[in-house]
């Protein structure tokens, strides 16, 4: 599964989601969504956005963990 870290980020920042949306030009309610973790995909464009804001790289901002399968 892969999520994004933009909870923990924020928080390390003392940034809110408003002050992101402003400095990235990405929507309130997009980045509400991915910041509650409430969405299944992300443009790469709205990615570039994030990463050039927060001055980090795609590997900052996502998280992966392999799905769990039980073998048969």
């Amino acid at each position: 599964m892969i999520r994004t870290r933009l909870h923990e980020l924020l928080g390390e920042r003392r940034m809110k989601v408003a002050g992101l949306a402003q400095i990235s030009g990405v929507s309130y309610p997009q980045l509400h969504r991915l910041y509650h973790g409430q969405t299944k995909r992300i443009d790469l464009n709205t990615l570039n956005s994030l990463c050039n804001a927060l001055r980090i790289t795609p590997k900052d901002l996502l998280d992966f963990s392999p799905d769990r399968r039980d073998e048969i």
